[in-house]
């Protein structure tokens, strides 16, 4: 099964709502209208989104004489993808890069580090992980088993040691390596915590001012947490100046269009999405293919 399958399966729980809505006579009315822009609202991608989007299909329909399914899925797809905000870099890829992982407990960092980390290597990018979680040793023990798996050297120190000393001894190393890519997996911080955010913050600090490569502060977000996401987002961003997204576990929701609200409002590209556990389910993001699966459209 190939990644498309992957995408349309892991976004099948988010994708039944709008078919159903899909699957009328032949005459778009006011209530297929209405039955739209509730349905959008209802995957999470806002009310604002909402009514924009079904506004500028409505009109789109009427100039262009859309009636099928397929022709209204198709320029759906299309409109909905243009919300996204855009990438202009790929900090996975466009090397010598540094990226800083944050998020709250239970997102996925650790898991994500170690997959794009074994991506990297398996693409010839001469990779360092760095392990800034010293809080919890579970954190610490899961890193070097990826690590290990991947044929990366993790560096990071025993369980309570200053997260940004760890950062700074790892941009060291790195230099010294020739490292191309950095990869540093923080603690989870609750985004409800002034505290650990400044803590988190310094660690950020430090990276952006000893690295001699870019820094991208990547925030990790479990897509089940809906709204709770968006709040989370807009959070981290005000305290650290986040760069970008990876949404994880978009297969166990059938709110997917957060991805959509998050990207839009906070106006913060996605660089990876994860539809599912295995090492190929966390993969480039592409907004017309995700918006293709979320509505289900084919081809």
């Amino acid at each position: 099964m190939g990644f498309l399958d992957n995408l349309r399966q892991g976004l099948a729980r988010s994708r039944e709502a709008l078919n159903e809505i899909f699957y009328m006579g032949g005459e778009v009315d006011e209530d297929f209208w209405e039955d739209l822009e509730d349905t959008l609202v209802m995957g999470d991608m806002g009310a604002e989104v909402a009514a924009q989007v079904t506004d500028d299909l409505r009109e789109q329909a009427a100039r262009e004489n859309l009636t099928r399914a397929s022709q209204l899925k198709r320029a759906l797809s299309e409109r909905l993808a243009a919300v996204f905000a855009p990438s202009e870099r790929d900090p996975f890829e466009d090397v010598p890069s540094c990226v800083v992982f944050v998020g709250i407990n239970g997102a996925g960092k650790t898991t994500t580090v170690g997959k794009l980390a074994g991506r990297a290597r398996a693409e010839g990018r001469r990779t360092l992980i760095g392990g800034a979680d010293t809080f919890r040793a579970a954190a610490i023990e899961q890193l070097a088993v990826w690590g290990e798996r991947a044929g990366i050297d993790v560096i990071t120190r025993e369980r309570g040691s200053d997260p940004a000393s760890v950062c700074y001894e790892v941009l060291e190393e790195a230099g010294k390596r020739g490292s191309e890519l950095v990869l540093i997996d923080t603690a989870g911080r609750l985004h409800t915590s002034p505290e650990l955010m400044r803590e988190l913050a310094k660690v950020v600090g430090v990276c952006r001012k000893r690295s001699t490569m870019p820094v991208t502060v990547v925030l990790v977000i479990d897509a089940t947490t809906g709204q709770n996401g968006l709040n989370q987002a807009r959070e981290f961003d005000d305290a650290l100046d986040v760069d970008g997204l990876i949404i994880t576990k978009l297969d166990g929701t059938a709110k997917g269009g957060i991805a959509l609200a998050i990207s839009h409002r906070l106006q913060l590209p996605i660089y990876r999405i994860g539809v599912g556990e295995k090492l190929d389910d966390l993969q480039l993001f592409d907004a017309l293919e995700f918006c293709r699966a979320l509505v289900g459209e084919d081809g």
